[in-house]
């Protein structure tokens, strides 16, 4: 498959995944199918795309924001990246719909949590934990 069209079925995979994670966001059984199959999918193909094009690293690639950019102008390189994001972003999600689960934080709460989640990553995960902060009257939280 060529990386645009592993892009596209990265992206409909999680398109797909946050849609059944709000439609059975009530359930237990979400985040295990989720991380069973979609996140193991997302994680399996980062795996593979990093693999191949590993050769091409150098030790410093990480050490300076260049060395980042220039990791990225490589296709297969950016689509990792991009496999990144979507996979720990749809993890964010389920976390946050776990945690809401046992906080009796509701659906309408967890909608714009989950959409700025979806879109910005960690302004989602920022707006989850002022709305629990305020409903529990809790800062810390419990990932257990």
């Amino acid at each position: 498959m060529s990386a645009d069209q592993l892009f596209q079925l990265s992206s409909t995979a999680a398109m797909l995944a946050w849609i059944l994670l709000i439609i059975f966001h009530k359930t237990l059984w979400i985040s295990k199918a989720l991380i069973g199959t979609i996140i193991l999918a997302m994680s399996l193909l980062y795996f593979y795309l990093i693999a191949k094009n590993f050769g091409g690293m150098q030790p410093d690639s990480f050490s300076t924001l260049d060395g980042v950019a220039a990791l990225f102008t490589n296709r297969e390189a950016l689509l990792a990246g991009w496999v990144h994001y979507l996979a720990f972003d749809l993890m964010t999600g389920i976390f946050i719909v776990n945690n809401a689960r046992k906080n009796g934080i509701g659906i309408g709460w967890l909608l714009p949590c989950l959409f700025f989640t979806f879109m910005l990553g960690p302004v989602g995960l920022l707006l989850y934990i002022l709305i629990r902060w305020i409903h529990t009257k809790n800062y810390w939280i419990d990932v257990e």
